[in-house]
């Protein structure tokens, strides 16, 4: 059996992170979900500083789900910092945000995001959008290091 694929969930809103890991758990797919509330805490995580620097407990993800409006460092600096970290820009970052903005989606692309994803307001879709976000990303995509 293989270990479990990682995925960071960067999310200020509680109740989203808790709908995105309970939509996340329901997958066949074997996921570790590891959870940030910050950017800060997001970068701290990705370069292994403070309570993150054991890479036994904070494993790097195979995917990051990246919410844009957080306190503190937001989602668009996060994505420009990984974009430019060698050992980071390979990760897949998928934008998971409630901003339906023209400036948004362009600065997310324009900064190299994976995917662009509004979240949807109804809990149906919502679960199966993130199903369908972990199939993708998990088991159905390919990477060179797999």
């Amino acid at each position: 059996m293989s270990e479990p694929s990682t995925i960071l969930v960067v999310e200020d809103n509680e109740a989203h992170a808790e709908l995105i890991r309970r939509s996340l758990e329901s997958q066949p797919v074997a996921t570790r979900i590891e959870h940030v509330v910050d950017g800060d805490l997001a970068l701290d995580y990705l370069y292994r500083r403070g309570a993150y620097a054991d890479p036994e407990s904070s494993p790097q993800p195979q995917v990051i789900l990246l919410d844009l409006r957080m306190p503190k460092t937001d989602g668009l600096e996060v994505l420009k910092q990984l974009r430019t970290a060698n050992g980071l820009v390979h990760i897949p970052v998928v934008i998971l945000t409630t901003s339906k903005a023209d400036r948004d989606v362009a600065m997310a692309y324009e900064h190299h995001a994976s995917s662009y994803l509004v979240k949807p307001a109804d809990f149906d879709e919502f679960t199966n959008l993130i199903g369908t976000v972990a199939c993708y990303w998990l088991a159905w995509n390919y990477y060179p290091w797999s």
